[in-house]
C-alpha cells in the first residue's frame, strides 16, 4: 500500500517531534531509534525511508527544535524569569534544547553541531533585538552574556538534587540579571 507525499510528511514530521521531545528528556545516546519509531507509533523497519541513519535524524531533529519565546518577545525581563522557573527546569522534554543537549551536541556531527550552532546564534539575535535601548554591539554582548547565564543557570539547577538549591540558583540569577536589564 503506497503512503500519499502527504502523509510521508507527516510521518516524518511525527517522528522528529518524537526524537526532540526524547532526545531532550534522556539525551542522544539514551534513546534508540526503536523508541523514537514506538513513541512516533509508526514501525522499526520505516525509519530508513525518512533518514539515513540516527546522525542524520539528530542533525534534523536540532534543525526543528525551536528555542521558545513567549508572548513577552521584547520584554527581556519576562523572558528570563519564565526561562529561569521551577517548571521551565522541571520540563525537559519541551524545556531548552540548548540546555538539554548542549553538551551531549559536542561528541556529535559536524551536521548536529552546526545545527546546534544555529539555534544559539538565532536565540543570541532575538534576545539582541529585544535588547533595544542600547547600541548594536553592546546588546550583543548583554545577549551573549545574559544567555550564556541562564542556560547555564537552568543546567547548574536541573543538575543539583537540593530542590531549595536548585531554586536558589534560577531566582539568584534570574534577580541578578533582571538587575543588569535596568
Amino acid at each position: 500500500m503506497r503512503v500519499s507525499r502527504k502523509q510521508v510528511e507527516e510521518n516524518k514530521q511525527t517522528i522528529l517531534t518524537a526524537a526532540g521531545r526524547l532526545f531532550r528528556e534522556r539525551g542522544f545516546d539514551a534513546v534508540t531509534v526503536t523508541d523514537i519509531m514506538k513513541s512516533a507509533g509508526l514501525t522499526h523497519g520505516g525509519f530508513y525511508g525518512y533518514f539515513k541513519s540516527k546522525d542524520d535524524l539528530i542533525a534534523q531533529t536540532l534543525a526543528e527544535l525551536k528555542i521558545e519565546n513567549d508572548a513577552a518577545k521584547n520584554d527581556v525581563v519576562a523572558q528570563i524569569e519564565r526561562y529561569l522557573s521551577p517548571e521551565h527546569r522541571d520540563n525537559f522534554a519541551s524545556g531548552c534544547p540548548l540546555a538539554a543537549l548542549a553538551a551531549e551536541t559536542i561528541r556529535q556531527s559536524e551536521p548536529a553541531r552546526d545545527e546546534m550552532s544555529a539555534r544559539l546564534q538565532q536565540q543570541i539575535a532575538q534576545l539582541s533585538e529585544a535588547m533595544d535601548d542600547r547600541d548594536a554591539e553592546a546588546s550583543r554582548r548583554a545577549a551573549i552574556g545574559s544567555w550564556s547565564a541562564m542556560v547555564g543557570a537552568l543546567i547548574l539547577a536541573r543538575m543539583t538534587a537540593d530542590s531549595t538549591f536548585s531554586d536558589e540558583i534560577l531566582g539568584e540569577t534570574a534577580a541578578w540579571l533582571a538587575e543588569k536589564q535596568r
